[in-house]
């Protein structure tokens, strides 16, 4: 194995490592992000040894948790294409893009914190995010259900401004509302049938 390469972790670590995710963004959501890490490893159900082994600091934890929510929200593109029609996928991507962002929201001071410190959390994330867009957005177009004119780019600047101006959960229906006027403007308009 070469140096710098990091082995894969064995099912039972791994499974610790994502139940930690989960109970940290639980957590944060919930108590912010002064959260004793002690009480987000109980609440992940293992030992605060575990905890500390996989994020030996709460900056490693809220970059880990960073990241993996944006895996999961890259991801989520693909799968929703196999299980929806390609807008109804685009739409409800689109509510896990509000979803991402809230989180993200929650824990921007320590996400700021960590970039000044030279280590950039966001690494790809916009690129990625990207992609996916594009993944729902051609499906979308070749579905003929919206039109080809507008990139990814245009559609995520688009809800990148929804995020910064509705971010927080209290704002979470006039968010919504706005994703669909936006998701309506990218509609087909079919010209009306003669009768």
């Amino acid at each position: 194995m070469s140096e710098g390469a990091e082995r894969p972790l064995r099912a039972d670590a791994r499974r610790n490592r994502e139940k930690i995710l989960k109970a940290a963004v639980r957590m944060f959501a919930a108590e912010g992000l002064d959260t004793h890490l002690e009480r987000i490893a109980k609440e992940a159900g293992v030992g605060s040894a575990t905890l500390y082994r996989n994020f030996p600091t709460r900056e490693a934890l809220v970059e880990a948790v960073y990241r993996n929510e944006v895996a999961q929200l890259c991801d989520a593109a693909p799968e929703l294409l196999t299980t929806k029609p390609p807008f109804e996928a685009l739409r409800a991507w689109t509510r896990l893009f509000l979803d991402y962002v809230t989180t993200k929201y929650g824990m921007i001071d320590a996400l700021r914190a960590i970039a000044a410190t030279g280590n950039s959390p966001y690494g790809h994330s916009r690129e990625m995010i990207r992609a996916a867009l594009s993944i729902l957005m051609d499906a979308c177009v070749t579905a003929g259900t919206i039109r080809a004119d507008i990139t990814a780019a245009d559609l995520g600047a688009a809800l990148e401004g929804i995020a910064l101006t509705s971010a927080s959960p209290e704002q979470r229906q006039q968010a919504e509302r706005l994703l669909d006027l936006t998701l309506d403007g990218l509609t087909v308009v079919r010209p009306e049938v003669e009768r």
